[in-house]
C-alpha cells in the first residue's frame, strides 16, 4: 500500500484554514443591515469600510507571499489569525463609523489577506508536483465555500442573539485555530526530509529559500516583481480579469446579495441560504476547474466562465424577489459553478508565464487587483443602491465588465496555451510573447 505522504495533511489545514478565514471576511455581508438599524448608517458609510477591507485584503497578499518566504508560513498565519481575533472582537465595542473602518477595515482585512489564495497557492507550489491545477481548485473552493456556507449560521445567530455574539463567535474560531497551524503546518517537504508529492526522486525540483533579509527585504523583493513583470502584457490581462472577478463576486454579490435581497422583501437568512447554494456548488466548479485546468486550455476556460458568469449577472435584478422561487436558484448555481472558477486557471498561467517561486508573487498581485475590483465594486454598488434607490445600475455593470473580461481572456499569448503542464512545470518562466 502507497505511504500516506504529509503533503495531504498540510493541505487539509490550509483548506480549514483558508475557509474559516474566508468566512470571517465576508461575514460582514450579513452584519450590514443589522449595523445600519442599530447606528443609523447609510449603505454608502458601511461600503467604505467594506472597501477598506477588500482593499487591504488584496494588496496584503503579494507582501503575505513574500513574508512566508522569509519568515515561514506558520508563523505569517498564526499571526494574521491574531490580527482577525482583535478586530473583530473589537467591534462589539465600536460606536462610530470610523471604528468600523479602522477595525473591520483595516485590521480584519490585513488578518484575512494574509491567509487568502496566496496562502493556499504557495502551500501547493511548495508541496505538489502533481495534481498541482486539481490542488489549487480545492483551495479555491476552500475560499469561495468559506465566504458562503457559513453565512446561514451567522444570519441565525445575528436573528437570535445579536451581531455582537456572531463577532466574538468570530474572534474565538479564529483563536482556536493558531495551535492547528502551529503543530500540522510545515513550510517546506524538505524540512521533514520528504520531497513534494508526485517529485521524482531521481530529478527533484529545484527549492528557493529566502534565509536572508528582513521583512523590509521581502517588501522588496515583492515590489520589485511588479516591476518586472508589469513589463509584459500577459500580467495586465490576467490582473485585468481577476480585477473583473474580484467586482463580480466578492465586490457585488458577496457584500450587496444580502441588502438587494432585503431591498426586494427577502428576509436575511433566506437569502444568505441562497449565497449558502453558491457555496456549495462552487466545490464543484471549482474542483472541476482545477481538473480542467489540467488538461484543457486555460485561457479558453477563462473565457468560457466569465461568460457564463455576465448571463448571471444580467439575469439577477429580473428574477430577485421577496420569496425563493426556482429562477433565483437556477441562477445561485450557475454563480456557484462560476463563482471561482477562474482561480485554477489564472494560477496556473501566472506559474507557466512567469515560473514557480515568482509566480506565487505573482499571483498574489494579480489577487491584489481581484480585491481592488472587489472593493470598487463595493463602494460603485453602494453609492449606485443610494442614488438610484436600487441595484439595477450595478448588476448591469458587473454583467457588462464580466463579458468584457470574457473577451479579454482570449487575448492571452498563445505561447501559454501549450505550455508545459504542473507535472513538469519549470523553475523559469516560459518564453511569452507579447
Amino acid at each position: 500500500m502507497a505511504r500516506f505522504h504529509r503533503a495531504w495533511l498540510v493541505a487539509a489545514v490550509t483548506f480549514l484554514v483558508l475557509m474559516t478565514s474566508a468566512a470571517f471576511r465576508s461575514s460582514v455581508g450579513v452584519l450590514v443591515v443589522p449595523l445600519e438599524d442599530e447606528f443609523g448608517w447609510s449603505r454608502s458609510v458601511t461600503s467604505i469600510a467594506v472597501a477598506v477591507n477588500l482593499i487591504l485584503y488584496g494588496l496584503t497578499a503579494p507582501f503575505a507571499a513574500a513574508l512566508m518566504g522569509r519568515f515561514g508560513v506558520r508563523n505569517i498565519a498564526a499571526g494574521a489569525l491574531t490580527l482577525i481575533a482583535i478586530g473583530t472582537g473589537l467591534t462589539t465595542v465600536m460606536t462610530d463609523p470610523w471604528h468600523l473602518v479602522i477595525l473591520w477595515g483595516v485590521i480584519v482585512g490585513l488578518g484575512v489577506g494574509s491567509t487568502a489564495l496566496i496562502f493556499g497557492s504557495l502551500v501547493v507550489n511548495r508541496w505538489f508536483d502533481k495534481r498541482r491545477g486539481l490542488m489549487l481548485g480545492v483551495m479555491g473552493a476552500a475560499w469561495a465555500t468559506g465566504q458562503l456556507v457559513f453565512l446561514p449560521l451567522i444570519a441565525n445567530i445575528i436573528d437570535a442573539t445579536g451581531w455582537r455574539t456572531a463577532s466574538w463567535g468570530i474572534a474565538i474560531a479564529a483563536l482556536a485555530l493558531i495551535p492547528v497551524i502551529w503543530f500540522v503546518l510545515v513550510d517546506r517537504p524538505s524540512d521533514v526530509g520528504l520531497l513534494p508529492y508526485g517529485a521524482d526522486p531521481n530529478n527533484p525540483p529545484a527549492e528557493e529559500h529566502n534565509t536572508e533579509g528582513s521583512a523590509a527585504t521581502a517588501a522588496k523583493t515583492t515590489i520589485r516583481t511588479l516591476v518586472e513583470v508589469a513589463r509584459h502584457r500577459t500580467f495586465w490581462i490576467l490582473a485585468g480579469t481577476f480585477f473583473v472577478c474580484g467586482w463580480t463576486t466578492n465586490g457585488i454579490v458577496s457584500t450587496h446579495f444580502i441588502p438587494a435581497a432585503h431591498d426586494e422583501g427577502m428576509h436575511a437568512t433566506a437569502a444568505a441560504g441562497l449565497l449558502a447554494v453558491v457555496g456549495l456548488f462552487d466545490l464543484i466548479g471549482t474542483l472541476g476547474s482545477g481538473w480542467l485546468t489540467d488538461r484543457f486550455d486555460p485561457r479558453k476556460l477563462l473565457a468560457i466562465y466569465y461568460g457564463f458568469r455576465s448571463l448571471a449577472l444580467f439575469a439577477l435584478p429580473a428574477i430577485i424577489g421577496p420569496s425563493v422561487e426556482p429562477p433565483i436558484l437556477v441562477i445561485m448555481v450557475v454563480f456557484g459553478l462560476d463563482w471561482v472558477a477562474t482561480v485554477p486557471p489564472t494560477a496556473i498561467l501566472c506559474t507557466r508565464a512567469f515560473g514557480r517561486e515568482k509566480g506565487t508573487i505573482v499571483f498574489g498581485w494579480v489577487f491584489a487587483a481581484h480585491m481592488i475590483g472587489a472593493a470598487a465594486a463595493a463602494t460603485t454598488s453602494g453609492v449606485l443602491r443610494d442614488v438610484t434607490g436600487d441595484y439595477l445600475l450595478a448588476w448591469l455593470l458587473a454583467g457588462l465588465l464580466a463579458l468584457g473580461a470574457c473577451a479579454a481572456s482570449l487575448t492571452l499569448p498563445r505561447s501559454l496555451r501549450s505550455a508545459t503542464s504542473d507535472q513538469t512545470d519549470p523553475q523559469h518562466p516560459a518564453p511569452v510573447k507579447d
